[in-house]
């Protein structure tokens, strides 16, 4: 039994002698075990556990801009990001010497994981290294986040 999402276990097994399990099941508020030599076991779930804690939101907890993909790309690519509170976000894409190609995001986003796309369809770009940066400034608080990556498009 673990009761730290399987950072450490314990045992639970009192009263059963044989601990070459076949099957586990839960049924109502007990929890059954069937080993290979046909014995079978029954324990009350309150005996084992007392509460359940409530799992994280599923919330960012921190900035991050991953790595688009695919990569190389021809002729679109998928750039994710993730921001853990409301904030103002920009999302642009440059060639190798600056210039500004596309802005994918510009405006407020809530706390999430986001992709956005990127489409070579409406522009003449040729084969080569491309970045893409993104920088989001907390709505809430005094975090700002800036990063860049790049990415490679094969023509």
């Amino acid at each position: 039994l673990s009761t730290n999402n399987g950072t450490s276990w314990a045992v639970v097994n009192s009263g059963l002698t044989n601990t070459s399990l076949l099957a586990l099941a839960v049924s109502g508020a007990n929890l059954f075990a069937g080993t290979y030599r046909g014995g079978a076991w029954r324990r009350p779930l309150s005996e084992m556990i007392t509460s359940v804690e409530q799992l994280s939101s599923g919330l960012p907890v921190h900035f991050l801009l991953q790595q688009n993909y695919p990569n190389p790309f021809n002729p679109s690519t998928t750039i994710s990001y993730q921001i853990p509170e409301a904030s103002n976000v920009t999302l642009i894409v440059y060639d190798i010497l600056g210039k500004e190609i596309a802005k994918l995001v510009n405006g407020e986003k809530d706390a999430g994981t986001y992709d956005a796309q990127f489409s070579t369809s409406n522009f003449q770009l040729p084969s080569g290294i491309y970045f893409y940066r993104l920088e989001a400034r907390s709505k809430v608080s005094s975090k700002h986040y800036t990063e860049v990556r790049k990415m490679a498009l094969l023509r």
